[in-house]
């Protein structure tokens, strides 16, 4: 599954590896390597593949789920696609509450089918870097009542830092793929060449001082 979901990335440009010529992160940090899942959501076969894979992982790992939640704004279309497949009710959350209208950080309703008890959400993210803005998602809806089993991606790029933010708010965390995957598949596809190894390898490593 791993090497099925980086070959479509890579294939639909998705994902882009540029290790000579580097992409800017917001954080400053300096990157080999820019996702952006939504790309799939142009490509019929991919973007059905994707949200079949995730649905398939919630059946396995969260079979107790009563609700989808996309996070805003890249998770929103996929937790959406997830959610029809396993026929459940679906909302998405914001990072912070809106400052205008209605003031709402969660769109759409957010209680249990039967109306009683917690309900039993499942979040939908399309990547993790660090996992913060993730976490912040998880936290809006705990307050807001809900039990959150897990969380469930397209793609992480599996930073130490995130395993130990996930691990401490206590969410398990299912991804289709990640870095490590990525990389190898790229070079099953001649994507990137034997002397580039060392410097994606590298940023894996250390991402806030590669390329400094």
């Amino acid at each position: 599954m791993k090497d099925q979901i980086a070959r479509q990335l890579l294939e639909v440009q998705a994902v882009k590896l540029r290790p000579h010529d580097p992409f800017t992160w917001s954080s400053g940090w300096l990157s080999p390597i820019y996702c952006d899942n939504r790309v799939t959501l142009s490509f019929p076969a991919v973007r059905t593949f994707i949200k079949n894979a995730l649905a398939d992982a919630i059946r396995l790992n969260f079979p107790t789920v009563e609700i989808i939640a996309g996070v805003a704004t890249a998770g929103i279309a996929q937790g959406a696609l997830v959610a029809d497949v396993l026929d459940l009710p679906y909302c998405y959350v914001r990072p912070e509450p809106k400052k205008h209208g209605m003031g709402n950080q969660i769109e759409g309703r957010l209680t249990s089918p039967e109306g009683t008890g917690q309900p039993k959400v499942v979040v939908i993210e399309d990547l993790i870097s660090t996992g913060g803005s993730s976490l912040k998602v998880v936290e809006a809806l705990r307050q807001a009542g809900a039990e959150v089993l897990g969380m469930a991606a397209i793609f992480t790029y599996g930073f130490p830092l995130a395993a130990a933010n996930f691990e401490a708010a206590n969410v398990p965390l299912i991804c289709l793929s990640d870095y490590a995957a990525l990389i190898d598949e790229a070079q099953r596809m001649e994507y990137v060449q034997q002397e580039q190894l060392a410097s994606l390898a590298a940023w894996r490593n250390d991402p806030a001082a590669w390329g400094r």
